[in-house]
């Protein structure tokens, strides 16, 4: 027997397609990656978080701190889109 039902993230991904509310998904998702992935140590020292086409915009309170992360750029992208299970970030800048 066969079944016209689709899973309901299915649906999801097709309306969210559909109506191109991805980039506004985005813009919430990808700062919150921010955290995730980071940890409460950067999080403490992170003043604001702003997404937008591709490239993620990070202000910090610690020169040092942002110093450090410099240097793991590359790896800070690819572990917020292992996070999100999507290539989705694809610069960090630091400011």
């Amino acid at each position: 027997m066969k079944s016209n039902e689709n899973s309901i993230a299915a649906v999801l991904q097709e309306l969210i397609a559909r109506n191109k509310w991805q980039r506004g998904l985005d813009k919430t998702e990808v700062p919150a990656a921010w955290f995730d992935v980071m940890g409460s140590g950067v999080k403490s020292y992170t003043l604001s978080v702003d997404f937008n086409e591709g490239t993620l915009y990070v202000q910090l309170s610690s020169s040092v701190l942002r110093q450090e992360l410099q240097f793991g750029k590359d790896k800070i992208v690819k572990m917020l889109n292992e996070h999100l299970r999507r290539d989705v970030v694809k610069e960090v800048v630091l400011r």
